[in-house]
Formats: structure tokens, sequence, C-alpha cells
């Protein structure tokens, strides 16, 4: 179906991968991970034609359609959202806007009954009777409401507009499907929906992904970028990180095993090489030695930062109280009457779909936006630190670079503890002289974190703070939170960091708020796994607008 050979890529002097040689078959999912900056998403995008590879061929099977994920999400603001989709097989949409201005042209025109039967012919081979419905289908799973499906495309929002992006790349129905991040934008429903929907996919899917959980669902295999090599592994995410630790740990009992042996036979030739009667086989212990050659096992590159959180003091007992907390935007009711204590050792994750309010009832928290109605107010000696998913504590001026911004927040402490810190966080030497207006998400994300390790917040308030983290990040983040203290407050979509850190669920439901003191994991056995199935809810939308009609 899909084979690359020999195929590298370099950006100037840097090479990101060399002399790669996978074949791709149909039925399977090939989750592609490794360190930001690896060159995950350069193979994807020299395989969909998005880019030049510096070496090797990418081959595909005769006429195999290939899926790419776009994000010109501003390509079709005038264009109704359900037409978007049904824009991913064009020869069919083609075919039947032509169709429809055959028939209204009859009148003045007439009647082009050869071209029509062409064009019938066209839709009955690409089954269009089915496509709208299977359009609706694909936008209710990823949480587009019917009621918008008619609409323009700039109703939505940036987010949303990827997801209809992306419905249209499924509805191409692709040979090879290649999706980059593609549950960056999703919530926890629709990324459970698009897992079960990958796994019917019968082509090859190519995925790059940062949610360990995602990988282990769907994935039959793992592509490894490391160290300029791209290596397959058989199995899901955990299945690869195992194989890959006890191949590292063979090669280095391996080394071991060569070290200690010539350490021994050195050992022999110092000891008898003046001696007659032993030189003879000494010599030959040295040319022996002389021919054993000792591997050099190349350093990952991966990095791993360390995040340490630290509270100045803990706060009282009652950190926050919510009472009656509304708001709206517009027409648009996102919270409404939410009521909620939040006590000193939470570790509060709040869930729910996109646009339900969740990252709203954080601003509103931290004074951020204002409620409608309600009262609410930190308890007593509460300091909280606040992570926005949109950096939004990274206000720097052109040239400020991301040493003189940390060092604002700790101007008592010299260089040399503003550099350790910022080393934490894998700033090292000449990177702490990057303009912070110029950092990627990854290095903003871990910069803001280490303003918030120098803050000495007894209450954490992270939105989404795994969205451009890389799985040793993640890794990393989840191990700084499970050492902190204090009170954690969190959204997320990413399950395997929510199972890792909640022990209280805040589900944000359009009919109310559910609170459960307990783990992610307690949760999902408490309420069923019915719960969080987006089939199940499309389903349900789908029963609801029946009834509507009816009455």
């Amino acid at each position: 179906m899909l084979s690359i050979s020999n195929l590298g890529k370099q950006h100037g002097a840097q090479t990101l991968f060399a002399g790669a040689a996978l074949t791709f078959n149909p039925g399977c999912r090939y989750g592609i991970v490794g360190a930001n900056g690896s060159g995950k998403s350069t193979i994807l995008r020299i395989i969909a034609g998005e880019e030049e590879a510096s070496d090797g061929e990418v081959t595909f099977a005769n006429r195999a359609v290939v899926g790419w994920l776009k994000q010109d999400h501003f390509a079709y603001e005038e264009v109704p959202i359900i037409d978007v989709v049904l824009m991913g097989n064009r020869e069919l949409y083609d075919a039947m806007i032509e169709k429809e201005a055959l028939l209204a042209a009859t009148a003045t025109d007439g009647f082009d009954g050869d071209r029509y039967a062409e064009l019938e012919d066209i839709v009955m081979k690409h089954d269009g009777y089915s496509q709208e419905a299977l359009a609706a289908e694909l936008l209710e799973g990823l949480n587009i409401p019917a009621a918008t499906h008619r609409e323009p495309m700039r109703v939505l929002s940036g987010g949303y507009k990827l997801r209809v992006l992306l419905a249209q790349t499924l509805a191409m129905q692709p040979d090879i499907l290649l999706l980059d991040e593609p549950n960056n934008h999703l919530d926890i429903l629709s990324i459970r929906w698009l897992e079960k929907f990958l796994v019917k996919h019968r082509g090859v899917v190519l995925v790059v992904s940062h949610d360990r959980r995602f990988l282990n669902a769907i994935c039959t295999h793992i592509v490894d970028v490391d160290n300029e090599q791209v290596n397959l592994y058989p199995g899901d995410y955990d299945a690869f990180e195992r194989a890959k630790a006890e191949h590292r740990q063979r090669q280095e009992t391996e080394i071991d095993k060569r070290q200690a042996e010539i350490k021994e036979q050195k050992a022999f030739i110092d000891r008898f090489k003046a001696q007659a009667n032993k030189a003879r086989q000494a010599n030959s212990k040295a040319k022996r030695i002389a021919k054993i050659v000792i591997e050099t096992l190349p350093q990952s590159s991966r990095r791993h930062p360390t995040f340490r959180f630290e509270q100045v003091r803990p706060s009282g007992r009652t950190v926050l109280p919510l009472e009656g907390v509304s708001k709206a935007f517009g027409d648009k009711q996102v919270l409404s009457d939410v009521s909620l204590l939040v006590e000193r050792g939470d570790r509060l994750a709040i869930i729910g779909p996109n646009g339900i309010g969740k990252s709203t009832l954080l601003k509103i928290a931290m004074g951020l936006v204002e409620p409608d109605g309600g009262v609410f107010e930190w308890g007593y000696e509460v300091r909280p630190g606040y992570f926005s998913q949109d950096h939004e504590a990274l206000e720097a001026g052109d040239g400020e670079t991301v040493l003189s911004w940390l060092w604002r927040f700790a101007q008592e402490r010299h260089e040399g503890f503003i550099r350790g810190k910022l080393a934490q966080v894998l700033f090292h030497r000449d990177d702490v002289e990057k303009r912070v207006k110029s950092l990627s998400g990854g290095e903003s994300t871990r910069l803001v974190l280490a303003q918030l390790g120098l803050l000495l917040p007894n209450v954490l308030v992270l939105d989404e703070p795994t969205n451009h983290l890389d799985f040793e990040g993640i890794e990393a983040l989840s191990a700084g939170l499970l050492d902190y203290q204090g009170t954690l407050i969190f959204v997320s979509h990413n399950r395997w960091f929510v199972e890792q850190l909640a022990t209280r669920i805040i589900e944000i439901r359009p009919d109310g708020l559910e609170d459960y003191r307990g783990t992610y994991r307690e949760y999902l056995a408490h309420c069923g796994d019915d719960h969080l199935d987006a089939e199940v809810a499309a389903a349900q939308a789908r029963r609801d607008r029946r009834l509507r009609k009816r009455a």
C-alpha cells in the first residue's frame, strides 16, 4: 500500500533522519513518536507531498487515495459546514453540484440527458445518496451539533473548524490516512469517537500524537523517530516503550560483557607478558583484544525536563467556594448556576465537551472574566498560580530574552540560580538568549511552568498544560505535580494525564455539574464507559430531534 525507502531529510546542517525504510500495510495503524523537532510531522508532510525529501523515495500502490488533514480552516468561510465535509470526496461533490445545476437549467436550456446519466454513474459509484448522512454522522461524532450543519463555516471557532476539516478528511475514506495531532482540538467525547472510527478503518493510518492513551487505543505499530533513525515496533505505545527499553538493556549488557572480557585479558597480559613460557599466550590475547569492537550506543534525542512546584505555605482548608456562578457570551450560555467547594489538597480535574465553559470557569476564578451572576472568593492565605492554554502570562518586550523574562519573577536571586531553573526545563547555554516572542509552543509551555515554580503558589490552576508538550514533557509534568503538596485544579483532555493526577472529577454537562470524589478510572466505573461514548451521545441527539419533530 505504502513504502518508504532510504528516506532522509536535512534542514541545513541538521539531519532529522536518514536511511528510513518501512512498509505500511492496510488495516494497520501506525503511531509516529519522538521528541519535538525530531521529524515526526516532516515524515507525514513528505508522504502527503507537502514537502520534499532530501533523499529516498515514497511509493504508493496504484490509485491509492491519500487523506491529509490540512490546517487551512479559513478556506471555506462562506461554505455550509456539511458541504465542506462532502468536499472530502471531490469527484462526488462536483458531480452532485453539477446534477443540481442541470436540473435547475432544464426550464431554460433543455435537459442534457446524456450528461445527467454520466453524473448519476459517478454518484452511484461513490454511494453518493448515503454520503450526506455519513457527513452528518462524522460531524456529530466530533461534537458539532446538527443544528449548525447548514450554517457557514465562519460561525465556528478555530478549533471547531479544524474538526470540520478532520471530518472532511475522514469522509474521503482514503486508502492512506495521515493525521498530525488530530486530538489537539478534541474533547474527551470526540477523542473516544475518533478512536473507534480509526480502529474500524480498513486502510493505512499514520498518526502523530502525544496522547499515550490514544495511541494505546488505536495503534498496531509504533514508528520511533530518534537519534536520526526511524525504527518500527509492533504493538501499542506501552509495548513499544517496553521493547525499546529491553533492547537498550540487552545492548548495554553486551557492552558490559565485552568490557569485562577486555579487562580480564589485559590483566592476564600485564601479569604474564614478561614470562617466556606465557609470552606467546599473552601475545595471542592481545591480538584477540584488538579485534573486539565495542559499540558506542547513541544518545537518544529525547530530552527530559524537570518541573518542580513548591508552595510558600499551606492555604486554609477552604480554597475556593463558588455559589451560583453563571456566564453567557451573547446568546450562548456556557455556565449556569455552578456551585462547588474546592478544599485544600484537592486534585481536581474539570472535564466536559469543548465550549461547555471549563476554561471560562478557571478564568472567572482568576479574575480574568466577570461572571454574569454568582459569588466566589479565594480562601484564607490562598496564593494561586495560573497556567493559561493561550500563554497569557508570556507578555514580553520585543527584545526580551528567556533569561531576562524569568529573572523578573525572582529578582533577588543571582543569574546562576535562574540559569539553573531554565536548564531544568531544557533551556541550556545559548538557549537562554532566545527571544521570548520567537519561542515555539512547547518552549513557551516549559517557560511558563518554570515561572510557576518560582512563584511558590499553594494552588495551581492549569488550563490544558499538556497541549504543546511531548511525551517526556507530559511525563515530567505529571511527576512534578504528583510531588506538589498544594491544591491542584486543572482542565485537560489528555486522559492518561487525568488518570495520573486527579483525585476528584468535576464534569460540566449541558444539564448540570457532576462532582465525583475519586480517580478518573473510578469515575468511569461509577458512571459507565458509555458516559464518554460519543456514539451513544450522537444516537441520543438523533432521538431527541425525532421527538421534537413529533411534538
